[in-house]
């Protein structure tokens, strides 16, 4: 937050807390009518998401036979931090797997040089010629775009691909991403490949991932980038068109979401998102408290994207546009004040059924259903197999935790802005 961004926020919290106490029914009614008409855009704008994949006919994922010779080098970077042998060996062989010419794949193994287990894992899997390990400084920030940017200077590819430890990319994914760059127009700045959740099975908690993944990815993805709007790209599997990534900066390494501010920024440089089809397999976090740290952080650094856009948000505006401004408001805004909202509307209404002195009015709860019968309808549009009837009954009592973690990333945000908690993988989750 800048000097001027505080000054403004503590004036419009205490013009606020003046009209409440001067005049508190007409605060409340203003609140909750500004309230219901924030959620009601957002439920709109997932309605027609949900309608656009619906009535989308499954792409039919056709492997591009280019000639070798003709294909680009792609850079694969691959941060590792931490990471157990398994999950090394099994990322390894995944991408040994990848449908693409050896002598046009450049992998960077990203690895902080003082992280001696996770280099020792790496060490011990008998790499191929066209693997390259590389040891980052070990100086601050500790984050993954930090080591994205260092990965980037060696890079030989004029596509950047990014993977995470635990991926398990479709061998083809590459050459789908090439030909979306080669069919699209010139301002494609990066190609999203979808994630999806393959140990739905192993909780409560990966099956609520497994359900958000298919929406996001299959979904509302989809849809933003069908309209020419700007995405909150997801941290890995996305393939960029190096000339953009350079001219835009690369990674903030200061932001513990990188993916999301990136695409944003992109936008403001000119840049058009897309999506492809074959997807690549991820671990959600199975413990309750995996993910209340790694959602902390993805609140955290989705708030620190808003605040670094919102610092002039005039130019922001002028130079993504302002419909694509404004559904970056509806998007990003949007949804953190909504995952701070949930628990307290969620204990609003539970009071008001059992107390007058709550008023519960039959329109309340009509956004709420409203807004949970879009959630059904976008996870159905997906089209995603396996998903849980149980995930999709409980998920009102998934998104209160949300807001939790909201709560814990504006605390963490004073005290820790840059501090990146790490997910375990593999077997780690588990211990």
């Amino acid at each position: 937050m800048t000097p001027g961004q505080a000054a403004g926020f503590w004036a419009i919290a205490g013009m606020l807390v003046a009209f409440y106490i001067l005049r508190p029914e007409a605060a409340e009614t203003l609140g909750t009518v500004f309230l219901a008409g924030v959620f009601a855009l957002i439920i709109l704008v997932r309605i027609a998401a949900a309608v656009s994949g619906l009535i989308t006919p499954p792409a039919k994922v056709v492997v591009p036979t280019c000639p070798d010779a003709e294909l680009p080098i792609v850079t694969i970077l691959v941060p590792l931090y931490d990471e157990g042998a398994d999950v090394v060996a099994s990322l390894i062989e995944a991408l040994r797997k990848l449908n693409y010419p050896s002598a046009k794949l450049d992998i960077k193994l990203l690895l902080e040089a003082d992280n001696d287990g996770t280099i020792d894992a790496v060490r011990q899997c008998a790499l191929p010629t066209w693997f390259e390990l590389i040891p980052v400084p070990p100086a601050e920030p500790r984050t993954k775009p930090k080591a994205l940017n260092y990965g980037l200077h060696s890079a030989r590819g004029e596509i950047i691909a990014v993977f995470d430890a635990e991926d398990r990319p479709s061998p083809d994914q590459p050459r789908e991403a090439v030909a979306a760059f080669r069919s699209g127009t010139k301002d494609l700045a990066v190609v999203q490949a979808p994630l999806l959740i393959h140990n739905g099975d192993e909780g409560w908690f990966a099956r609520q991932f497994q359900i958000e993944y298919a929406i996001l990815f299959r979904v509302w993805l989809p849809f933003l980038a069908r309209a020419g709007l700007p995405l909150p790209l997801g941290g890995t599997s996305n393939y960029f068109c190096r000339r953009r990534l350079e001219a835009a900066g690369g990674w903030d390494a200061w932001n513990v979401t990188e993916d999301a501010d990136l695409g944003f920024r992109l936008a403001r440089f000119g840049g058009r998102a897309a999506t492809i089809s074959l997807p690549t397999l991820e671990e959600a976090p199975v413990r309750g408290y995996d993910w209340l740290k790694q959602r902390t952080r993805w609140m955290k650094g989705h708030l620190q994207t808003w605040l670094v856009l919102m610092r002039d948000p005039l130019r922001a505006a002028n130079e993504m546009g302002w419909i694509s401004f404004a559904s970056v408001q509806l998007t990003l805004f949007g949804s953190l004040l909504a995952s701070l909202m949930h628990l307290p509307i969620l204990l609003w209404m539970s009071l008001g059924l059992v107390s007058p002195l709550v008023s519960l009015e039959g329109w309340h709860a009509a956004i709420f259903g409203i807004g949970y019968g879009s959630v059904i309808a976008a996870a159905w549009a997906s089209r995603e197999k396996g998903l849980s009837a149980l995930g999709l009954l409980t998920l009102p009592l998934y998104w209160p935790l949300l807001s939790i973690a909201m709560i814990r990333a504006l605390l963490e945000i004073r005290r820790r802005p840059h501090f990146w908690a790490k997910t375990p993988h593999g077997a780690q989750t588990r211990r």
